[in-house]
């Protein structure tokens, strides 16, 4: 494959030609790299029924299928542009807007090359493409206070509980679409794009959130309990954001990793109404049931789509322990039972829903647990420790399955430089306490904690792991952080990457290249902090 094909002087016969031959429409497709271009040539007829139609695509169909030569399989690309075509109401009025927006003809034929996922949103909603091609969508940036207001308005417009949570839905997918594309076209940073898919699931967990509370409430009325001075107090909740959720890192098909947090184990609820005693349950009970709801609303799946898969393993006894924990049993368990392990995730920490006032009290109170003592070999050999189990794990799959997060090298051992390295010297440098990898590196350098060469390494390392990431989880909405071992895959990696073959390598030999190059750098300065001297 090339980086561009060679094009004919007659492709405008394709459509145009009435005696043009079998023969003659192979030879003009061929320069594109169809592997089928007999089925190739029968998917652009059917895509140009009439006349006006037929015309507006001769007149775009050379940029067209340039592009779509540009993805590793253009026969598929094609037969998924053909199924967005059929898709779309007008086709006079979907082919006039390609030929005047050469943004709009690169952002279709790029999101049918890459992403099966994606591009069946747009073939569900074809109406996104518009709104999608609009310069305001494609380089503009939606504020927290935006998606707030949207998610708040399109909610309230719905009478039920499962009305409103697809509505949540629908809002997500779409909004997926959005960031993909962006990201896919490069107008938006690796940061810029894990920062926004952050922002999202904030929104979209704090309307879950209050629409679970309120269905509860209604039913069981609200948690409330006796303070010291014998005055009755509403008990609030919060939830937790952990992992890269955390930290406003978030990828394309990633778990959410939360927790939840109540305020207190003492307390009924109020009930229902004063004549109905029996709806009256604890404030542990109903706490438990909220995240129990809550919980289920983000993860269950409906034709309408889902939310987040919802990973709960970091609360305290992971899949042992209770749903929903009090600030007071938190304190205790982190102070007298917390772990290595408890520290480095508590770094990440981040109220993100309900009561965040009581968020910020959780992490303030166990800010003593996390960053003390400082850490010493001892720490550093149980971190080793963890990781070599990791790697361990990672080898049973076999060299050839190559694990950008977990393998050497690769995320997880920039994450754990950067949080040994935070808790180590935190206390003399508080201002590294960065929940975001990529900024508590920088932070880190400028402190003079971390030698220039390692954080050069380090950074670009992490942000070149997270778009790798990305690419790989927004082929098919599928969380995986392992680079495809079928060689057409690898490719079609390599060039959402950006990567075009040259004379000398194909994109996938350079995207081979540049990890191993990557990997073995990070792994250094990962043993020259964590292995014993």
């Amino acid at each position: 494959m090339t980086d561009r094909p060679r094009h004919t002087s007659r492709l405008e016969d394709l459509l145009l030609s009435p005696s043009l031959t079998r023969e003659q429409a192979v030879s003009l497709l061929d320069p594109f790299g169809f592997k089928n271009p007999a089925q190739a040539d029968a998917n652009i007829q059917l895509i140009a029924d009439e006349a006006r139609s037929r015309q507006l695509l001769a007149d775009c169909i050379r940029q067209l299928l340039t592009q779509l030569a540009l993805s590793e399989d253009p026969d598929i690309a094609l037969s998924y542009f053909e199924r967005f075509v059929k898709a779309s109401i007008d086709r006079v009025q979907l082919y006039t807007f390609l030929n005047a927006s050469p943004v709009a003809l690169e952002l279709i034929a790029t999101t049918v090359g890459s992403s099966p996922f994606m591009t069946e949103i747009l073939i569900r909603n074809p109406s996104y493409f518009y709104w999608l091609s609009d310069p305001a969508v494609l380089r503009g940036n939606v504020t927290k206070a935006a998606l707030m207001t949207e998610c708040a308005s399109i909610t309230d417009a719905m009478s039920t509980m499962d009305a409103k949570l697809n509505a949540l839905r629908r809002l997500k997918r779409r909004e997926m679409l959005r960031l993909g594309v962006k990201d896919l076209l490069r107008v938006v940073s690796v940061r810029q794009t894990t920062s926004a898919l952050s922002v999202l699931a904030d929104v979209l967990i704090q309307h879950v959130y209050a629409i679970c509370d309120r269905r509860l409430s209604a039913q069981y009325g609200n948690p409330s309990y006796r303070n010291a001075e014998n005055r009755r107090v509403r008990s609030t909740f919060a939830v937790l954001a952990m992992g890269k959720l955390g930290g406003r890192e978030l990828n394309f098909s990633s778990d959410v990793d939360i927790m939840y947090l109540y305020s207190s184990d003492e307390g009924m609820t109020t009930g229902s109404s004063a004549s109905d005693p029996s709806s009256r349950i604890s404030t542990t009970d109903y706490f438990h049931r909220l995240s129990q709801d809550i919980t289920t609303a983000l993860s269950e799946v409906t034709q309408a789509g889902y939310l987040f898969r919802v990973d709960l393993n970091l609360r305290p006894e992971g899949k042992g322990g209770p749903i929903a924990t009090s600030l007071l049993t938190y304190q205790h368990y982190y102070q007298t039972r917390g772990e290595t392990w408890e520290r480095l995730a508590l770094l990440k920490a981040r109220p993100v829903a309900g009561d965040l006032s009581l968020g910020r009290n959780f992490v303030s109170t166990v800010s003593s647990f996390v960053r003390q003592p400082p850490f010493t070999v001892t720490e550093l050999a149980e971190v080793r420790h963890i990781k070599n189990r990791i790697n361990k794990k990672m080898a049973t799959r076999g060299a050839e399955y190559r694990n950008v997060k977990l393998g050497i090298g690769g995320i997880r051992e920039v994450e754990f430089i950067v949080q040994a390295l935070q808790l180590m010297f935190g206390h003399d440098h508080p201002g590294i306490h960065d929940r975001h990898t990529d900024s508590a590196l920088r932070k880190l350098y400028r402190e003079g904690i971390l030698p220039e060469d390692d954080y050069r390494i380090l950074s670009k390392a992490y942000v070149f792991y997270r778009d790798v990431e990305h690419k790989l989880q927004m082929v098919e909405d599928a969380q995986t952080h392992t680079l495809p071992q079928d060689p057409r895959k690898f490719q079609r990696c390599a060039l959402m990457l950006r990567y075009r073959d040259t004379q000398d390598r194909t994109a996938a030999d350079q995207l081979r290249a540049d990890d191993v190059r990557y990997s073995e750098k990070v792994n250094q300065v990962f043993r020259k902090l964590f292995e014993p001297v």
